[in-house]
């Protein structure tokens, strides 16, 4: 879905739009930002700004860079920076982001991951181990 002007491939800050009464069956790949206010059924791989209107749907695993969700969603989602679910929007399935907001009203159904520091060796121990001469 990369845009073009001039035979160049359009900048990171330039837009790709999915409008209403749009259905897009199977992978949907995009260096620049996407909104959808159609339909996907197949993956989408965003590597700027993902944002899906209230009439925007997608079914099937999506990965973007930051995502802000109106719509609804069936399928996995991985998030790199910031995902939003919006008052509106319905999220059936497993996420993973770095930061996570959820507004009031939003529905999400599924598990989500936010990664979590792992233990060191000395952390993993228990305290009174800790203190025990050897």
């Amino acid at each position: 879905m990369a845009l073009k002007e001039n035979g160049a491939e359009s900048s990171s800050t330039e837009l790709n739009f999915l409008g209403g009464g749009t259905v897009v069956e199977g992978t949907v790949r995009s260096n620049n930002s996407v909104r959808v206010d159609g339909k996907i059924k197949g993956k989408l791989i965003c590597k700027n700004t993902l944002t899906i209107g209230v009439n925007g749907e997608i079914e099937g695993d999506i990965e973007a860079k930051n995502a802000i969700i109106g719509g609804k969603i069936k399928g996995k989602i991985k998030v790199a920076e910031k995902l939003v679910l919006e008052a509106k929007s319905i999220l059936i399935g497993d996420l993973k982001a770095s930061k996570l907001l959820i507004d009031e009203g939003a529905v999400f159904e599924g598990t989500s991951d936010m990664g979590k520091k792992e233990q060191t060796e000395v952390e993993a121990k228990p305290i009174s181990n800790l203190n025990r001469p050897t």
